[in-house]
């Protein structure tokens, strides 16, 4: 089978809106390691879900750039990349302090805590940010995720910009050492899963 990858830029989503990212997002990602951790209820954390991902995802449909492959047989997505040019001044989601309350509700604590932990890694100098990638869980091992890296990170090498992440689990952190991430330090989330910053250095 193959999968055709679409480039969905800035606020042109057409035809996957919104809410199927955000779908994609929650599905392939609710149930990782950090989510469990920011909130250990699981009902409660797929109640959220959905709320907690949108708000990235329409900041990425507006501010961002977002690439996604989509199944040749049903037209659905099958993987997302999320990415943020931090080459020039962003805003950060509108309304966001509520928006995050509403979305995790009981876990609003410990998602001002990853906020703050994140921020505090992140580094200043230009770069682009790849803040989620997802690949739909029955289509997973199938190359989507390095094809999705691979073309965003063709633009980067041309342009000479270097690319930061924080891989959540030592999957998806080998996947990112692949492709030429290197770990600059390791997040430990208190009585929680280890988080790794990485950065890519352009290739020439």
């Amino acid at each position: 089978m193959t999968h055709a990858i679409q480039e969905l830029v800035i606020r042109d989503v057409a035809p996957v809106d919104t809410d199927e990212i955000t779908g994609l997002l929650a599905l392939a990602m609710g149930d990782m390691p950090v989510a469990r951790w920011m909130q250990p209820d699981g009902a409660a954390r797929r109640a959220g879900a959905a709320a907690y991902f949108h708000i990235y995802a329409a900041h990425a449909v507006q501010y961002g750039e977002v690439y996604a492959t989509v199944d040749d047989r049903t037209g659905r997505l099958s993987g997302v990349a999320l990415w943020f040019p931090y080459t020039t001044a962003i805003p950060g989601p509108i309304d966001y302090e509520r928006r995050l309350k509403e979305a995790t509700d009981t876990a609003f604590d410990r998602a001002c805590y990853l906020d703050l932990a994140f921020e505090e890694e992140h580094p200043i100098d230009p770069h682009h940010y790849l803040a989620f990638l997802a690949v739909h869980p029955d289509m997973q091992n199938q190359g989507i995720g390095s094809s999705l890296l691979d073309r965003h990170h063709a633009r980067l090498d041309a342009a000479g910009i270097p690319a930061y992440l924080e891989a959540n689990d030592p999957r998806n952190r080998d996947l990112y050492l692949r492709h030429g991430y290197e770990i600059r330090t390791v997040i430990q989330l208190p009585a929680g899963p280890p988080v790794w910053s990485m950065w890519r250095k352009p290739r020439p």
